[in-house]
């Protein structure tokens, strides 16, 4: 597909979007700053959340199939510092591919980065290794760079049902129990992780710690929204998965009155993520330094330009009402928290790739890294 093709086709989804979370972005742009919006949400026909949280439970009636243990099937070199895995999953039935980064050493063990890709999971042209230069970034940097290569519209997470377009996805499991012993032995990994996401996967990253508890030293979220079960939360993830991905969004949690959603709330279990560094970033929507023609990934296009200044604004200001919510019950639970809070800035990738280098110094220090 060429450019001007590629361009028609985001500016259809984000235009989903757009219809979609406005009235929502307006609500809770009012009241993100006040107290009243910190309480958790009352949903008609649902209970309390629970004290604890239980992220991604299965449906009894998921379909039951005789399961291959989860293995390496290949890692390939494919340049100094860069290696392609493939993991067979289980709990998926299928093998996944993993772009890693390796360091300069890669005989002196170094812990993993898990970076994980949007709402195309990898398998769109919205990617780190297209739209960075984080390559080049670390290529210095003593640490395992990894990137699944899959999982769109899926929230990498476990869903309760097989869905008829998207398929089997059980990423949750494969994320925190399959993989990280698979490439601690197949890396040399010293045991020490962190995990970064951006928008979609930027809701994820909490879930996967939230599951997890021991397994990540740190968590970043570049411009996502930690509410899942609330009218915004809700609002953005059926954009997602439903109007892009063509998905049925209650075969992941289950009915959006039900507790599924609750279960997989990061804003009401925020307590859970005690011990684990968090790091948050967002923009207001505003347009900054790289909304402009001659910004790197505008290529001059006036609309490539009006789809990240309108689309993306609209989309980072809705992401910012969730990140201050978010803030506030990580403060309440008494959770490291750092927060970049960009006076301006859209929904696109330069801002996350400035984001990447602002918080991977700390972040660093988190996995022991000097």
């Amino acid at each position: 597909m060429g450019r001007k093709g590629l361009v028609v086709r985001q500016l259809s989804s984000r235009t989903v979007v757009l219809a979609s979370v406005c009235a929502a972005v307006i609500a809770g742009a009012s009241l993100a700053g006040s107290g009243v919006s910190a309480a958790a949400p009352t949903t008609p026909g649902t209970t309390s959340a629970p004290t604890t949280a239980a992220p991604s439970t299965s449906a009894p009636d998921e379909p039951s199939t005789a399961k291959l243990p989860s293995r390496l099937v290949s890692l390939t070199k494919v340049s100094p510092n860069e290696s392609l895995a493939e993991v067979y999953s289980g709990a998926m039935g299928k093998t996944i591919a993993l772009d890693v980064l390796r360091p300069q050493d890669s005989d002196d063990p170094a812990p993993i980065l898990y970076l994980l890709n949007g709402a195309g999971g990898g398998e769109d042209s919205a990617t780190w290794r297209a739209k960075t230069d984080y390559k080049r970034f670390f290529a210095d940097k003593h640490v395992n760079v990894v990137t699944p290569v899959g999982g769109a519209f899926s929230y990498y997470t476990d869903w309760q049902r097989d869905d008829p377009v998207l398929g089997r996805n059980k990423w949750q499991t494969f994320l925190t129990e399959e993989l990280p012993p698979i490439l601690d032995a197949a890396l040399g990994a010293t045991g020490a992780n962190a995990i970064a996401g951006i928008s979609m996967s930027g809701t994820s990253v909490f879930n996967l710690a939230i599951a997890a508890p021991k397994l990540y030293r740190s968590v970043a979220a570049y411009s996502g929204c930690a509410r899942t079960s609330d009218p915004l939360g809700q609002a953005y993830i059926r954009t997602v998965i439903g109007d892009r991905g063509r998905g049925d969004v209650t075969n992941m949690w289950g009915p959006l009155d039900g507790p599924g959603w609750k279960a997989n709330d990061p804003y009401l279990h925020a307590s859970a993520l005690k011990g684990v560094k968090v790091y948050m970033t967002s923009g207001t929507g505003l347009p900054g330094r790289y909304d402009t023609l001659d910004a790197r990934l505008i290529h001059g296009d006036p609309a490539v330009l009006m789809d990240q200044v309108v689309m993306g604004g609209v989309i980072e200001a809705a992401v910012r009402s969730c990140t201050i919510q978010m803030q506030q019950a990580l403060k309440k639970a008494d959770v490291d928290t750092t927060v970049i809070d960009r006076p301006v800035g859209t929904h696109s990738w330069e801002y996350w790739q400035k984001d990447l280098h602002t918080t991977w110094p700390m972040m660093a220090k988190d996995l022991g890294l000097k």
